[in-house]
C-alpha cells in the first residue's frame, strides 16, 4: 500500500484528527486520484494516519497510507494533493509502500515552554534534573478509568536549553508505541513536581518517528 510523509503545521494544528481524514478525502478526489473503498454494509475511503495528533500539536512527520483504484504515478501525487489541501498541511515525499506501522516505536518531540515572567537561571537544569529521576508516577485515562503510570521507561533521551528569558526547549525521544507516552505527560510532570516552574504556555512540535533501533521510520 503506498504511504505518504506530511507535516501539519501553522493554523492547521486546529483541525482534529477526524477533519484532517475528511480534508485528505476531499483532497485525493479533487485531484482527481481515485480511493478504493473497503468492504461491507459501511464502505469507506482507503486511508489511515499512523498516529493520531492532538489538536494543536505541529508535526513535520506525519505518515498516511492510502490506496488507490486504476493506474497512477507515484511521483505526481505530492504535488496534486498540495494544490488541493489546506494552508499548513502539506505532502513530503510518496513512497510505493512503508513499513509496518507495527514497527514504529519511537517520536522524537521538541517542547517549548514559555513564560510571562524571568525565569529562575536553574529552571532548565531543575526541569532536566526532573526527568533523571527513577520513577515520576503520573495518572493516566484509560478505558477501564484512571490508572498509574511511570514515565520514565518511556523516555530515552532528553535535553533542556534556555532559548531567553522566557523561553524553554525541550527535546525527547520517547516511546509512542507499545507502550505509548504523550509528550503532553512530560509538561504534566513539571506542572506536578515542579510547580513553581509550570509554564504559562506550552508547545509541541513532532520532529521525527523511529523504530527500535532509532532507525528513520517510513
Amino acid at each position: 500500500m503506498p504511504r505518504l510523509l506530511f507535516e501539519k503545521v501553522g493554523r492547521s494544528v486546529w483541525i482534529s484528527h477526524l477533519d484532517l481524514m475528511r480534508l485528505f478525502q476531499r483532497a485525493f478526489k479533487r485531484a482527481g486520484l481515485k480511493l478504493k473503498h473497503t468492504q461491507g454494509f459501511n464502505p469507506r475511503p482507503s486511508v489511515s494516519i499512523a498516529l493520531p495528533l492532538s489538536v494543536g500539536v505541529e508535526s513535520e512527520c506525519e505518515l498516511l497510507d492510502f490506496d488507490l483504484e486504476g493506474e497512477y504515478t507515484i511521483d505526481t501525487i505530492a504535488d496534486k494533493l498540495n494544490a488541493a489541501l489546506v494552508e499548513g498541511v502539506r505532502v513530503k515525499r510518496v513512497y510505493d509502500a512503508g513499513k509496518k506501522i507495527g514497527a514504529l516505536s519511537l517520536l522524537n518531540c521538541k517542547l517549548t515552554l514559555k513564560y510571562h515572567s524571568d525565569m529562575n537561571e536553574r529552571t532548565a537544569e531543575m526541569i532536566d534534573a526532573l526527568f533523571e529521576r527513577e520513577t515520576i508516577i503520573l495518572p493516566k485515562k484509560t478505558k477501564s478509568g484512571v490508572q498509574e503510570l511511570d514515565i520514565i521507561p518511556m523516555i530515552k533521551r532528553h535535553s533542556t536549553c534556555c532559548i531567553d528569558q522566557h523561553t524553554i526547549v525541550m527535546d525527547a525521544l520517547i516511546c509512542c508505541q507499545n507502550p505509548t507516552l504523550n509528550p503532553a505527560q512530560l509538561v504534566l510532570a513539571i506542572e506536578t513536581f515542579l510547580p513553581e516552574m509550570k509554564p504559562d504556555f506550552s508547545q509541541c512540535r513532532r520532529v521525527e518517528i523511529y523504530d527500535i533501533n532509532e532507525t528513520v521510520f517510513r
